[in-house]
């Protein structure tokens, strides 16, 4: 039986690798770094930046904000910060169940309302 090849991913990305797979000047990599304060990469001793794959995909989301959906550095900064607020709720079981609470809740306090409104009656 045949050994299947091993396949090493690259942990780290210099600038101009990064620059060339987003295709964008090194000097707009650096200025989103300055601006957004959220992409922080490795240095060598000599100063180089490598970036891993995830600041590469946060780079990625923040130039779809700013050159694709046309929002400024200060919108995209507020858009990358609430959904980093948001919670993430993928279960759908858990959402119709908050959903339900909330409704009966809402029917409870309208009965309530209700009952209130029946008492009061300023012509009796």
């Amino acid at each position: 039986m045949p050994l299947k090849p091993k396949t090493i991913e690259k942990l780290y990305f210099t600038i101009g690798e990064v620059a060339e797979e987003l295709g964008v000047n090194t000097s707009n990599i650096r200025f989103w770094e300055r601006e957004f304060g959220t992409i922080s990469p490795k240095r060598t001793n000599r100063g180089d930046r490598l970036y891993t794959r995830k600041e590469i995909d946060q780079l990625r989301e923040i130039q779809h904000l700013v050159k694709e959906k046309g929002f400024t550095l200060h919108g995209a900064k507020e858009q990358l910060r609430h959904r980093d607020e948001a919670p993430a709720v993928t279960d759908a079981s858990a959402i119709r169940e908050r959903l339900v609470g909330i409704r009966r809740a809402l029917v409870r306090l309208r009965d309530e309302l209700n009952g209130a409104t029946d008492s009061f009656n300023p012509r009796s």
